[in-house]
Formats: structure tokens, sequence, C-alpha cells
């Protein structure tokens, strides 16, 4: 485990955080629109040929990406409030993704759906990769192919067509359950002549989003949160007006964070079912959580105890929350284990916990977590999205002052951390730091 270099594609002005932990969360907190629904439903309106005014969209680094991609391929976009644009794809001609937007986002993938999907050709940059782990295309391209596409991967870009011009309904069983391939190939189908099967699905709520978004423009998805999926090709689709789901991922980060913390805080905007993997498992480390209609109120008096997580597709224990749960796992009494069975090398974050005096020992796919007393701020540095939200918690519950550096990580998928944190009672400021550029790669959450 290496230690975690901060890269941008662009000179910016870097920032970090500086947090005085020790201070226990309380408040309520509104939670932003998903921003893995997010970046599939933004290229989805490529589809529309027509005006969506898309809601809820979170004011987050990689929607404005995705905002930047679309207007670059020639959709005509209008802001109407932080949170909800109007997007008129009608006007679209390009089918090429630009190589220095598509290696700022990993999600840039999915414009390769939706162009095949209309235009019967794409073509995208291999997506800017974080190195927790291989994330291969390989079902992105098993899938594009049986819906008879061609599909060259050269030269560090995926080329996509069709001798026609638009794709053929196929039946497709997905090797591994990847929620990218899933959404990638519902977007391509959508408009495919005949229908299409999904088989061995993955059945994450982002998934239902889209389907719901596309279906609500008229296309014909059904089976969408389940391992099957069954979408009927149409010959258009109109446009129309759609709010994301909430962000399961953020609020897990803030029910994780008062559970290191301790306190008690009222997690607002969400659906309490897609946080039953999430509630369950701080239940069994002696967090308290009383469900409501969209809110959950999570409070922690008493010792963390230990817990065994396993991440896995939904409805498992989901991968985008282990850094989080094992920074809570530091703090509670005896010997934790963490199985990571979705990504490989998804542990970098460790040697920064350590620096905290974390006790952690990783071994390929698991950590073994003995709990520690308390841990110490440190200066410590983000790897990628979801290890800079971990580090965030574990500085939040730290004795002492922690600086967090590469924090244009986190700023990818949580909208206005810093000053939400600060509205439950958490000592955390932004800084500048001068002088200081270099690349930034599209690390992944």
């Amino acid at each position: 485990m290496g230690a975690c270099k901060c890269a941008y594609a662009e000179v910016i002005q870097l920032e970090k955080f500086v947090i005085n932990g020790g201070k226990p969360l309380t408040g309520e907190v509104s939670i932003s629109g998903a921003k893995n629904a997010a970046v599939a439903i933004l290229p989805a309106t490529i589809l529309a040929v027509d005006k969506c005014i898309i809601e809820n969209l979170p004011d987050i680094s990689d929607v404005a990406v995705s905002l930047q991609i679309l207007s670059a391929l020639g959709a005509q976009i209008r802001m109407l409030t932080k949170n909800s644009y109007e997007i008129d794809t009608s006007h679209i001609t390009a089918t090429q993704v630009p190589d220095e937007l598509s290696r700022q986002m990993r999600a840039s993938y999915y414009f390769l759906g939706a162009l095949l999907g209309r235009f019967g050709s794409g073509k995208v940059a291999m997506p800017g990769g974080c190195n927790f782990g291989v994330r291969p295309i390989d079902q992105h391209v098993k899938g594009f192919t049986a819906l008879g596409a061609k599909v060259m991967v050269e030269g560090g870009f995926i080329n996509a067509s069709t001798e026609t011009g638009r794709l053929k309904g196929a039946n497709i069983y997905l090797d591994v359950v990847s929620v990218g391939a899933t959404m990638n190939i519902m977007m391509a189908a959508v408009r495919a002549e005949g229908n299409t099967v999904i088989e061995n699905a993955a059945k994450e709520p982002h998934i239902v989003d889209l389907a719901n978004f596309l279906n609500s423009m008229g296309a014909n998805i059904r089976g969408a949160g389940t391992d099957t999926i069954k979408i009927q090709g149409v010959d258009r689709l109109r446009g129309g007006s759609y709010a994301i789901i909430p962000d399961q991922i953020e609020a897990g980060t803030y029910m994780a964070a008062v559970a290191a913390t301790g306190g008690q805080i009222l997690v607002k905007n969400i659906i309490p079912k897609h946080m039953d993997c999430i509630t369950a498992k701080l239940v069994e480390m002696g967090v308290e959580v009383e469900e409501r209609e969209d809110t959950l109120l999570v409070r922690r008096s008493g010792p963390l105890q230990k817990a065994n997580v396993k991440t896995m597709p939904y409805p498992g224990f989901p991968t985008d929350m282990q850094p989080q749960i094992t920074t809570v796992l530091c703090l509670a009494e005896g010997t934790s284990l963490v199985t990571e069975s979705v990504w490989n090398n998804r542990y970098r974050y460790v040697d920064e916990l350590k620096r905290m005096g974390a006790s952690i020992q990783v071994d390929d796919k698991t950590a073994v977590v003995e709990g520690v007393d308390h841990l110490t701020g440190a200066p410590i540095q983000a790897c990628d999205l979801r290890a800079g939200a971990a580090l965030v918690i574990a500085a939040l519950a730290a004795k002492g002052e922690s600086e967090i550096s590469c924090v244009q990580y986190i700023e990818r998928g949580y909208e206005d951390i810093v000053t939400k944190l600060q509205g439950l009672g958490a000592s955390i400021r932004t800084v500048e730091v001068p002088g200081e550029s270099e690349e930034l790669e599209a690390h992944i959450g």
C-alpha cells in the first residue's frame, strides 16, 4: 500500500480541510440527490431528443463535468436553480466525448450507452481510474456487442458503432453483477429494435431511478431492482421533468459520522428502505436508529460494539460505505473483520488511519480492525472519494487537529460537506493551500 498521491487535470487552487475533533455531532442534515443516479441520468437525457428538466441534482464536481460533456456534445443547458437544470438535447450531433472531460470522471462511460442508443455510435476515452482496483469494462462491451455494436478498445478509447445506425434487442447475461454495465446496457437498449433481457443485473436504487426516469420519457423497462430487467425497445422518447432520489451513500456517511463521534442527528430527505443495509450494521454496533417517513434519527451514547462487515451488491452492505464503516470500527470494543468482496485494493486509506492511531491489519480483501480507545489528529491525505469521507469521519472523532489534503476527491460526491458538518456542530473549515497544483485523475467512488 503506498501513499496516495493527489493529482488534478488542470491547474487549481488546492484546498485542505482543517478539523478539530472530539465533539459529538448534533442537529439536522438534509441529504442531496444521489451522485450515482445523477451521473447516469444526465447522459440518458441524450436519448430524449427533447427538453428535460432534472431536479435534485447534487451540486458536486461529477455533475458539473457531466453537464460540461453534454454542452460540448451540443446540448443547450439552462440552470434553473442550484440543483435543477433544463437540458435540451435535440440539437446534439457529436458522438465523441471530449477526451479531457471524460478522463475527469469514471462515469463518463455512461455517455457511450446513451450515444449508442440514439445514434448507433459513440466514442469515449477509457474512464479515468482510481487505483483501488481494476474496473473492467468487459461486461459493458459484452452487452453492446450482443446488441449488434462493433466495439473497439484501442489507444485509450472505447469506440462503438453499428452498421445500420440502430441496435437490435438481445438476451444478455452478465458474468458478474455490474452496476455500470447494467445501466449502460439499459440506456443502449431502450431505443433498440425488439426486446432486450438483462440477466444477473445489478439491483441498486440508482438502477431503479434510471429506469423510472427513462420510463417517464416513454421507455418500456420492467424488472429494475430485480436481477432480470426486460426492455421493449421504442422508436422515440419525449422530454419531461424528473427529480433524482436522495443519496444513500451520503446519508450513510453522516450516519457513520455520528456513530464515530457520538451525539444525535436527524438525517432528512432520504428513503429509509434504501438505508436498511447500512442501518442494520450500525444498530448491531450499538447505534440507535429511529425510522420515520423520510428521515432517520441516529443516536450513539454508549460504547461501540465490534461487528463483521462484508461488502456485497445491493441489498448487501455497499462497497461505497466500506471505508466509512471501517473507520467507525476503529473505535469499537474488540476485534472486527471487514471483507471487501466487490473491489480489489480498496484499503489504501488504512495507512492514513494508522497515522491517527488506528490498529488495522490488511490481508488481501480482509481487514482485521482492533478497536482503540481514541484516534489522534494528524495530517492525512484523501486517496479517492469514499476514502476521503472516511478520513473526515476519523478526524471528527479524533482528539486534536487534523489537516486533510486532496479534498477535491471528497467534493466529487458530497455537496456542501463543510457547511453541513458545521451545521451539526463540527469544527471544520476549508483552508487554501497556495502555490500547489498537480494533475488530478478521476479517482473513483
